[in-house]
């Protein structure tokens, strides 16, 4: 299995790192996870701006030169993961950035006739880790669920992509939150997993 991680924090002393690194050490002992890769979206200062004017078209987003390593990328991956913060109940622009410019049409997905598109991603999974300082329970009682509605309906299910496991953490600034508790469940996650 290949296993790429989109990593998405500032701040490399951060709690969304110390999920990195676990992911990381946890796939390292893994057999099934043959190869790792890792795309730091702030280290790398990918540019999250979407530019559409007379040179730069919408619909030919998917054959963008810039683009081209992240889209060779995706393809690779078995699994895709990914590691950021929830600010203001969604993960944060940099990642949404990256979600607008790489799961294009002609890409991620093909229309056709019909009310859903042919998801052109599909056989590939999908792990989510973030974080947040409010409660757990707080996108599901407060948001309806709108974090995981987005990404698992309005973009992975989409694009093809089926399988796809939340590790949502609230109270991550408090001393209760149980910190080292979350780290080494996604550890032992990751670990175990074999698809």
């Amino acid at each position: 299995m290949k296993t790429l991680i989109i990593y998405t924090h500032p701040n490399h002393k951060s709690l969304s790192y110390s999920f990195l690194q676990k992911i990381i050490n946890g796939s390292s002992e893994n057999p099934s996870i043959k190869e790792v890769q890792v795309v730091d979206l702030y280290k790398e200062e990918f540019n999250p701006i979407l530019v559409f004017n007379e040179s730069k078209r919408r619909r030919d987003m998917h054959r963008d030169p810039t683009l081209e390593k992240y889209r060779k990328q995706i393809n690779w991956a078995d699994k895709i993961v990914f590691v950021y913060p929830i600010w203001w109940g969604r993960p944060p622009a940099m990642l949404m950035g990256y979600i607008d410019q790489l799961f294009a049409a002609n890409f991620a997905y093909r229309d056709k006739k019909g009310l859903l598109p042919e998801g052109l991603l599909k056989g590939k999974s999908v792990v989510c880790v973030s974080t947040m300082k409010g409660p757990t329970n707080y996108p599901l009682l407060w948001l309806n669920n709108a974090h995981k509605t987005l990404m698992k309906r309005a973009l992975f299910n989409f694009v093809g992509i089926k399988k796809v496991k939340f590790f949502e953490f609230g109270n991550m600034e408090s001393p209760k939150g149980k910190q080292a508790e979350k780290l080494d469940a996604v550890f032992r996650y990751f670990k175990k997993i074999d698809r």
